[in-house]
């Protein structure tokens, strides 16, 4: 344990929680203070935590990030915002906004003035949880009430939080066009803390991209977090895009608890950041469940990624499927651990997990553990990991044909990512991607132009 990393923060924390969301909510208070106590006994993780074992978080501890401030719209970002804006899933290929629902996030607070939430169906209730909590208290009780904080980041997280997403779908609620989720990070040496509910009825259906960016010279902490209830028959589409600036910290966890018949989609990519951390999970507390999970991560120089994954087939009947790909340039580092845990009486199971990883440089490094551990005998579960360099036989072929040593590459590249790539279902968003993706590639702009 880092004693004054955790110090700073229970300081800075005594320091900003009159001044919170929520204050005058005695339940809310609770809530918030045994998280700071789980967190003030456990200090950020380090080398003797298991779970962190490969990711080493003292550059976080020795920077002293403090609770971020609110931050003005000024014209940088409202740029910014017109940039990154996505399209509705039938919106126009370039990205922008036509349709759809946008809200915006700056340094963790909603902006009012930069959103556009749309029209939404008489269903659905989408607003900021600061809002929420001053107008709505009660529907956000039974979610808020007790301390939620499996990790030593979701306990900083519940008790730092200031803002973020709450969305509830009433029963049979359909949501056809995307909901954008979009967090800016402007202050240099900020913790910012977005916290993001979403609560879908008896056969509810949604599709939410979560989006984050920053500046690329500012060293801060997004420290997120969201959670995802899904009640019986509902459908659940989860985006992530983490592309935060160069020197960024980002640590996130997105945690799901799933009702008989209900399917969660969890889709995240990331391409920025120093150091990055997700942790992705889902429980499926009924039978007949069903959980995808993909993943995309492209990092180079010195960065980091990690991802760790967890899938509870609880119940009986239930169905996951898992596929993360890696591309590793220069010194860069990543994690893969991904666990699927069939319990006692979960018969019928049907668990496939897969991690395969591209080593671009002799530098670089993955360090991939799937995981399974089975309780029940009647079960369908498969796991694999494979690391490797381009195939050397591929690149002769392409070179046979006149293509050119850089080209050849690029475009093998390029395959082993659009198989991930392809899985997503927001056009804008795949679009999006699509032109990060190419814009790190030698010859890009050429193959994009082909394909």
């Amino acid at each position: 344990m880092n004693t004054p990393a955790r110090d700073h923060f229970v300081a800075d924390f005594e320091c900003v929680f009159a001044a919170l969301p929520g204050a005058d909510l005695p339940w809310l208070v609770r809530a918030r203070s045994a998280a700071m106590a789980r967190f003030a006994e456990s200090g950020l993780p380090d080398a003797h935590d298991e779970e962190w074992k490969y990711t080493r978080v003292a550059a976080i501890e020795n920077n002293d990030f403090v609770a971020a401030s609110r931050s003005d719209d000024d014209e940088i970002v409202r740029s910014l915002v017109d940039q990154m804006a996505l399209a509705g899933g039938n919106g126009p290929a370039d990205g922008s906004l036509a349709d759809g629902h946008l809200l915006v996030f700056i340094d963790g607070r909603h902006s009012p003035l930069l959103s556009r939430p749309g029209q939404l169906p008489a269903g659905a209730r989408l607003s900021p949880i600061g809002e929420a909590l001053a107008a709505t208290p009660e529907a956000l009780e039974p979610y808020f009430a007790e301390a939620f904080a499996p990790t030593a980041f979701a306990a900083l997280n519940t008790a730092f939080m200031a803002d973020g997403a709450s969305l509830h779908l009433a029963r049979g609620t359909v949501v056809e066009q995307p909901i954008h989720l979009l967090f800016i990070a402007t202050q240099h040496g900020a913790a910012i803390s977005p916290h993001n509910l979403i609560v879908a009825e008896d056969g509810a259906q949604a599709t939410i991209v979560e989006h984050y960016v920053g500046a690329d010279g500012a060293v801060y902490l997004s420290n997120a977090l969201t959670r995802i209830f899904a009640a019986a028959d509902a459908r659940i589409e989860h985006y992530k895009l983490q592309q935060e600036g160069s020197q960024a910290f980002h640590i996130a966890g997105i945690h799901a608890e799933q009702a008989q018949g209900s399917s969660l989609l969890s889709h995240s990519v990331s391409f920025g950041a120093r150091l990055a951390r997700n942790d992705i999970s889902t429980t499926f507390a009924g039978p007949r469940c069903a959980a995808t999970m993909d993943g995309l991560y492209i990092v180079g120089g010195q960065q980091h990624v990690d991802n760790h994954t967890r899938v509870d087939h609880s119940q009986p009947h239930g169905t996951s499927s898992e596929l993360y790909r890696g591309i590793l340039d220069g010194r860069s580092r990543a994690v893969f651990n991904g666990k699927v845990i069939v319990h006692p009486g979960a018969q019928k199971t049907s668990a496939r997990q897969a991690n395969h990883n591209l080593l671009l440089s002799s530098d670089a490094e993955i360090d991939s553990k799937p995981q399974l551990e089975i309780y029940a005998d009647d079960v369908q579960c498969t796991h694999a990991a494979t690391v490797g360099q381009l195939d050397d036989n591929q690149l002769f072929y392409l070179r046979a044909r006149g293509i050119d040593a850089a080209m050849a590459r690029s475009l093998l590249v390029q395959a082993f990512a659009h198989d991930v790539i392809e899985r997503i279902r927001v056009p804008a968003l795949r679009t999006r991607i699509e032109q990060i993706f190419f814009s790190r590639l030698p010859q890009g702009e050429r193959i994009r132009q082909l394909t």
